[in-house]
């Protein structure tokens, strides 16, 4: 975009003087912190893998390459532009294009619209497959930095991800009442690294290619770590005999919920009359916890069930988790389940900050493409998280904050002859968290 004229806005201020405002400033991006991805991006390697595997559908050298594309529309996501629609504007921003491998000034445009649409819609079966392989031995390679485990906890968790129009793989889920897809995620329980996502049809039970994803990942996870112990942990989405049956056979400790039915209420219930009695007596709520054996007529065999029965001002309530651990006792084992729920706020981020629920693409499989793309762009703002929280500048924070703060800072991209100038505004807040970036990554210091 070339700097011209453009209409002016007045406004009256509180000083003495007015305010002209107009979009003649010139060659500014809105994402100064877009060199922070692009450093992250360069030391993970992420989108130069994922573009080797994206088919090429173009029947001539096309203008943009692989790597570019990916690039762009993976760092478009993380500054929170997810909209194809986007790039028509994007393609025009300084940082970007510099970020994507072209000059700000004088290097060509980025993509539009219809060839970042393109791109989408040529993936395959087989692209997404070895795409989700190497965000996996990307998973393999951070988390043994500080050495290989010793165990690694597997949090499988669905949500839902509503639809739009006449989508394949849309269906109607009477529990979420929409449309919507039921992706399957799973992350690492210690560390909270994102391991895979699985795009599945609407009408999919919760525990729907449980059992085939975690044979892949156990797989890959022995092979990477010779006699690591694994563990799954998962709500009652997940309770169905196939798993228990897999893990027991594979020596894998599980954790699942179990809902509720007539039969675990009444193994519950006079523990449930002991907490409704102590909490009369004493006016404060009550949780109390055990365990015994219990078998559903499908199951070959009884198995372990530990459960709360809790009396509270709003009533009473049981919970009942299944589990092949045998040290903890009830409320320690509990306690040890209940910790999943942290799964729910790396999901938060992925799906309202990374905006992993927009998959607005009428193929199936281009939808389980883009559901990576953003898995991508989650992984390299969360790389950028732990940089912080790990050099002391930052606590843990969501990743719309982090964007706020570290990739949301306007600034003027001037090219000269030998170098590229990025200026920003003196006073922004975010400048500590440059200078810690900045140290941590050892190379960027004049």
């Amino acid at each position: 975009m070339t700097d011209c004229a453009t209409q002016k806005m007045r406004f009256e201020t509180e000083a003495r003087l007015p305010l002209e405002a107009a979009f003649d400033g010139g060659r500014l991006t809105s994402d100064g912190g877009l060199l922070w991805l692009e450093k992250m991006d360069e030391e993970l390697g992420l989108c130069q893998a994922i573009s080797e595997y994206v088919p090429e559908w173009r029947r001539r050298k096309g203008r943009h390459s692989l790597a570019s594309l990916v690039r762009q529309r993976v760092f478009q996501i993380a500054c929170g532009y997810e909209d194809q629609n986007d790039s028509d504007s994007l393609r025009e921003d300084p940082l970007l294009k510099l970020v994507c491998g072209s000059l700000p000034e004088s290097g060509t445009e980025l993509a539009s619209q219809p060839t970042i649409s393109r791109m989408e819609n040529a993936a395959s079966r087989r692209c997404c497959y070895r795409i989700a392989r190497a965000i996996f031995e990307l998973y393999l390679r951070e988390r043994a930095k500080d050495g290989a485990p010793e165990k690694v906890i597997l949090d499988f968790d669905a949500t839902d991800d509503p639809t739009h129009g006449d989508q394949e793989g849309s269906y109607y889920h009477g529990y979420f009442e929409q449309h919507i897809y039921h992706p399957l995620l799973v992350f690492d329980g210690d560390t909270g690294h994102l391991i895979t996502a699985l795009l599945r049809a609407g009408n999919t039970h919760g525990s729907n290619s449980a059992v085939a994803l975690l044979k892949r990942l156990v797989g890959g996870l022995r092979e990477a770590w010779p006699g690591v112990a694994i563990e799954l942990r998962a709500d009652a989405g997940f309770a169905v005999p196939a798993l228990y049956d897999y893990c027991e056979e594979e020596s894998i400790t599980y954790t699942i919920g179990l809902v509720s039915n007539p039969r675990l209420e009444g193994m519950a219930e006079d523990l449930l009359d002991e907490a409704t009695e102590r909490y009369e007596t004493e006016g404060q709520k009550a949780r109390l916890f055990s365990e015994g054996l219990y078998g559903a007529a499908s199951w070959e065999k009884e198995r372990r069930v530990i459960y709360k029965a809790e009396a509270m001002e709003k009533g009473t309530n049981t919970r009942f988790v299944l589990t092949t651990r045998r040290t903890e006792d009830p409320e320690e084992l509990y306690s040890f389940y209940a910790r999943r729920g942290e799964s729910e706020n790396w999901i938060k981020d992925l799906k309202l900050h990374m905006k992993a629920d927009r998959l607005s693409c009428h193929r199936f499989v281009a939808n389980q493409f883009r559901l990576l793309l953003h898995a991508c762009a989650y992984w390299l703002m969360d790389a950028l998280r732990r940089r912080l929280v790990a050099s002391g500048a930052r606590t843990r924070m969501q990743l719309d904050t982090l964007r706020l703060t570290l990739i949301k800072i306007g600034g003027r991209v001037r090219e000269f002859l030998t170098k590229i100038r990025l200026s920003l505004a003196t006073g922004h807040p975010g400048q500590s968290l440059w200078l810690a970036l900045s140290s941590n990554f050892g190379d960027v210091h004049e």
